[in-house]
């Protein structure tokens, strides 16, 4: 088993920026790569950015340019760093893990609400 424990969301103006990590414990070695995905109300949880255990990473176009995933092996942590937020990224915004058999880990998802 893997748990993902998230931080850093908050509310921000439009323009600000933020620092979302998440840190993994549990059976690590089985993760193949990791992400961050979001959910707005009303609407479908989508892929925001992953890094691969390889360290190959990829964005969603919404976020290309503004957003940033990188990870600290030692520390087992996962951050998304987030600058130019608008409004349309409020959302709950959740860490994956995707491990090499098909299993996908969640953390409890931390809330993140850009005012214009």
């Amino acid at each position: 088993q893997v748990q993902l424990v998230e931080s850093g969301g908050g509310l921000v103006q439009a323009g600000g920026s933020l620092r979302l990590s998440c840190a993994a414990s549990g059976t690590i070695f089985s993760i193949n790569a990791m992400g961050w995905y979001r959910q707005a109300p009303g609407k479908q949880r989508e892929l925001v950015a992953d890094i691969t255990r390889r360290g190959t990473t990829s964005y969603a176009d919404s976020v290309k340019g503004r957003f940033t995933i990188s990870r600290d092996s030692a520390k087992n942590t996962v951050y998304l760093q987030m600058n130019k937020l608008k409004p349309e990224d409020t959302a709950v915004y959740y860490c994956n893990g995707h491990s090499m058999v098909g299993v996908d880990y969640w953390g409890q998802g931390t809330q993140v609400t850009v005012s214009s």
